[in-house]
């Protein structure tokens, strides 16, 4: 059982996949991958962050990172 961290992690746009989505968990989240919970896809473009609902670590865009035409 995992509980909700505070983690908030800055990506920048080329972070982001083709649509605009981060997977959770992440490398850069700090959660083990063999340990961590299933994967989910968060999206991030539109709004500009994204929560994960199984350990609550926030993905954010970096300040001034604009997302390109195709995401």
């Amino acid at each position: 059982m995992h509980t909700m961290s505070q983690k908030s992690i800055e990506l920048q746009a080329k972070d982001l996949d083709h649509q605009g989505n981060i997977a959770c968990p992440n490398p850069q989240s700090g959660i083990a991958l063999w340990s961590g919970h299933p994967k989910v896809y968060l999206e991030v473009a539109r709004t500009g962050h994204a929560v994960c609902p199984y350990c609550g670590t926030e993905y954010r865009l970096r300040a001034g990172e604009k997302v390109a035409a195709g995401h």
